[in-house]
């Protein structure tokens, strides 16, 4: 990028993908309804999105994560192994 162009990006943005929302979910036992009561969001918002009907919007995405990591699940990010999700802790 020699030309001065410069990339923004945000430092620690997370994604959180259809196969992790369910996988989470799976891990804590919660249905979609809990989730999205949890997160403030509908339960359609949910399911489209796992279903990958929909994609979400930052807002949106950003609340479904902070309701994941706050009933004490990580969401790791892709690499070579792939994106996943674990609990913070030991049960």
């Amino acid at each position: 990028m020699g030309d001065g162009a410069r990339v923004c990006q945000m430092p620690h943005a997370k994604i959180l993908l259809p196969a992790q929302c369910r996988a989470a979910r799976g891990l804590i036992n919660w249905s979609q309804g809990e989730l999205a009561d949890r997160a403030g969001v509908s339960r359609s918002t949910v399911k489209d999105f796992e279903t990958e009907r929909h994609a979400l919007h930052h807002s949106t995405e950003r609340l479904l994560i902070e309701a994941i990591e706050a009933a004490g699940v990580s969401l790791i990010a892709g690499d070579e192994a792939g994106p996943g999700v674990r609990f913070k802790r030991p049960v």
